[in-house]
């Protein structure tokens, strides 16, 4: 291929930078790949072939510098194998992974590049170093010695093998996945298989059903806008049942799409590296760079809100039986009836109802009072910008500026589920910020989710729910976007696990303010701001279900770290290690663990081993630091100005710990967030 005919070769010449997504073909991606490296080889060999000593400047700083056309080619293709992926590009994939592996371990394990780094680092108690160049040299030479530059030979060609295999295993998992996930069609036929379900959801699913060449029929799938309406409101008890056996047995079917020995696998390889490299487990050798430290402080942080949870959630199952009895019925509650009988309670208790909620939760109003809360906080302002290549039609591409007018970055957002997309929702970057010289780099920041689609009659509205999943990924890309950092190795939502969900969940405490949700809760037919009525009912059940939705989630938590704590290289049978766990907590036969092994991507697929924890860990930095707005206000100035500055600004340029006490004054307490959920 000739050099001009590949885009990735020379500068896009877009807006920002942007990447040309009219120009790049699946074509592109492997020898843009393979040129990345070789420039990327050769910038290690100048910094390892400098004839002048190591200093910050020559060794540290040209490293975070070097790599940048790898980063543009791996920032585009990453972002479409989860967003919009097909066929040819997940072959790409795991022909390109191994590559990229042992790429990435060259240079860690480049002997020559880490003598430079030491002899830098050795001498960092004379060299009169800030913070953010003393962090840079700090992680950078934890990562070399964390990834085996202090081991011999022998040790670290096994390393290598390992994470070869590893990076492999995590993509076929991932691919798994979305195939087990698509592969589920639920083609209802007749009336009375609708029973209890919403008009707005018997629309979507006529829609779905549509697109999928079903005319005339409803069309459920285990994609999230499809799955959890159907069981919160389907009255087809035998159909709930058969969604939610079919979301829970993804992975696990036997069949070429099977994840269990792949996870198992993982697991033991995982055992195996961290043994390699002189720590006790994996989750030892994660959680030093956390804020955690070490798997004992993780159990008795998850113990500790697990025994205020579990009564909770028990009395929730007596009292969901007590209303299954009432009616009449005489069948124990299975975890297919807990969504259906939760929602009717809800109504019972509460006289709250999820439908009466949704029109007034329409997506565009919804993301423009999240904009105007962006505004009111930190000054900054959102303009869409049509000229900039989308990789998808759904997306929206807008330009973020300060109130000056000067440009801070690029989001895109990506709202609606496609077989092409995976499932969940989360925050990425197409380019992290960071300084060259005098100049900035600004950040290109994306959020995907999977909402309800537009219909013909009707917009895509939300459950409330989903309007906290769309402000919670907006505080992560606030977090890239407002980066002020000089080097790219720690700027943005380059942070440690357990501190980078606190930006991305205090947003979410905006999204329930009164005074917000009437800035952006407006009828989507009448334009009737929500009543003040529906949000009283809204305040009086927030902690409805708590038990629920916190054992749910924390029992995926413990299943995490049992897994990442074992010394055993001998490969698990999954769903037997599984159901231990489980048992070890006493968790209920009522709730299923959130994320079942063969389909823990977060875990296997995703960068959370042994740090699913953390979004739990992040509720009791943000119910602590969003107390610091409520004792102002929630739009202070001076208290938003300490939060862009102490914790959006600042990356991972200090101790997260340190970073937060400069903003909040004080270390936070537990007892905030327990509160907060209703569980003390």
């Amino acid at each position: 291929m000739k050099t001009e005919e590949n885009p990735f070769f020379q500068p896009f010449g877009t807006p920002f930078e942007t990447a040309a997504f009219d120009k790049i073909q699946n074509v592109h991606f492997k020898p843009a790949f393979l040129k990345g490296i070789e420039i990327h080889d050769q910038e290690i060999e100048a910094i390892v072939n400098n004839p002048e000593a190591p200093d910050f400047e020559n060794t540290l700083v040209a490293l975070d510098r070097s790599g940048d056309m790898l980063a543009s080619v791996s920032g585009v293709f990453y972002n479409l194998t989860s967003a919009n992926t097909n066929d040819e590009l997940q072959a790409i994939a795991k022909d390109v992974s191994p590559l990229l592996t042992s790429h990435y371990d060259n240079i860690l394990l480049n002997a020559r590049l880490f003598q430079r780094i030491k002899v830098v680092y050795e001498q960092r108690e004379g060299l009169n170093l800030d913070t953010e160049q003393a962090t840079l040299l700090e992680k950078t030479y934890k990562q070399f010695s964390r990834n085996g530059a202090n081991l011999q030979e022998d040790r670290q060609a096994e390393l290598r093998e390992i994470n070869k295999e590893l990076s492999v295993l995590s993509l076929q998992f991932g691919d798994n996945q979305l195939a087990e996930t698509n592969a589920f069609k639920l083609v209802l036929e007749k009336p009375e298989d609708l029973a209890g379900l919403p008009q707005s959801f018997i629309d979507a699913a006529a829609e779905a059903a549509r697109e999928d060449s079903l005319e005339g029929k409803w069309l459920v799938t285990l994609h999230y806008p499809s799955r959890v309406p159907f069981l919160t409101f389907s009255s087809r008890r035998d159909l709930r049942e058969k969604v939610f056996k079919a979301y829970i047995m993804r992975g696990d079917n036997n069949n070429e799409h099977d994840n269990k020995q792949i996870a198992a696998k993982m697991a033991s390889l995982r055992v195996k590296r961290s043994s390699l490299l002189g720590y006790a487990t994996h989750a030892d050798y994660i959680l030093e760079e956390n804020m955690a430290k070490n798997p004992q402080n993780v159990y008795d942080f998850l113990d500790k809100v697990w025994d205020a949870a579990l009564p909770v959630a028990k009395k929730e199952a007596e009292e969901l039986q007590a209303m299954i009895q009432a009616e009449g019925n005489d069948f124990k509650l299975e975890p297919w009836d807990w969504w259906y009988y939760a929602e009717k309670l809800r109504k019972q208790k509460y006289n709250l109802d999820e439908e009466a909620l949704k029109p007034y939760f329409a997506l565009e109003n919804v993301r423009l009072g999240m904009f105007q809360v962006a505004t009111n906080l930190f000054g900054i302002n959102f303009k869409e910008r049509n000229d900039i290549q989308k990789y998808h039609p759904d997306v929206k591409t807008f330009e973020v500026l300060e109130s000056d007018g000067s440009h801070i970055g690029i989001l895109y957002m990506d709202f609606f589920p496609r077989a092409s997309k995976e499932g969940g929702a989360w925050m990425n970057n197409y380019r992290e910020q960071y300084m060259v010289g005098d100049s900035n780099v600004s950040p290109i920041i994306t959020t995907v989710c999977n909402f309800t689609k537009p219909t013909q009659e009707q917009p895509s509205l939300l459950t409330f729910e989903e309007v906290s999943t769309l402000f919670h990924e907006f505080g992560h890309a606030l977090h890239g976007l407002l980066s002020e950092c000089t080097y790219r190795k720690i700027s943005g939502s380059n942070t440690p696990r357990d501190f980078v969900e606190l930006p991305s969940q205090i947003m979410e405490n905006w999204a329930s303010e009164p005074e917000v949700m009437k800035m952006y809760a407006r009828h989507y037919q009448t334009g009737e701001v929500i009543p003040q009525e529906l949000i009283d009912k809204i305040q009086a059940s927030e902690h409805f279900n708590q038990g629920f939705t916190t054992v749910e989630y924390m029992s995926a938590c413990y299943l995490d770290m049992d897994i990442h704590t074992r010394t055993d290289s001998t490969q698990i049978d999954a769903i037997a290690f599984e159901n231990q766990s489980m048992q070890k907590i006493g968790l209920i036969p009522e709730i299923v663990v959130r994320y079942r092994i063969p389909y823990f991507s977060h875990i296997f697929a995703g960068g959370y081993s042994s740090g699913y924890y953390s979004y739990l860990w992040a509720e009791v930095l943000d119910a602590d630091a969003f107390e610091a707005f409520k004792e102002t206000s929630i739009f202070d100035p001076a208290t938003a100005k300490a939060f862009r500055d102490n914790v959006l600004s600042r990356g991972g340029t200090d101790d997260p710990m340190t970073l937060y006490v400069k903003f909040r004054g004080k270390e936070p307490d537990v007892k905030a967030m327990l509160k907060r959920k209703g569980l003390i």
